[in-house]
């Protein structure tokens, strides 16, 4: 789970980019943490490079496919 210190640098967003899906490989649209939604692994992705591949990390049948999302978006317009 992705942690913070100082509040004063984080805003609360309901942005869509939060609510969409990318699969291992694929290009995020957005810089930030991106969080395994079946095993809570994290990683950091680069907007349009891939987030890490298949082989990166196993999931059992309970996990389901690796899956992930957009948990905190870096900003680099600001």
């Amino acid at each position: 789970m992705a942690i913070y210190k100082y509040q004063q640098f984080l805003v609360h967003s309901d942005h869509a980019a939060f609510d969409q899906f990318y699969l291992p490989g694929q290009a995020p649209q957005h810089s930030g943490i991106y969080r395994c939604m079946g095993c809570g692994k994290e990683v950091v992705g680069e907007q349009s490079r891939q987030l890490p591949p298949q082989n990166h990390h196993q999931h059992n049948q309970s996990q389901g496919q690796i899956q992930w999302r957009l948990v905190v978006y870096a900003d680099h317009a600001s």
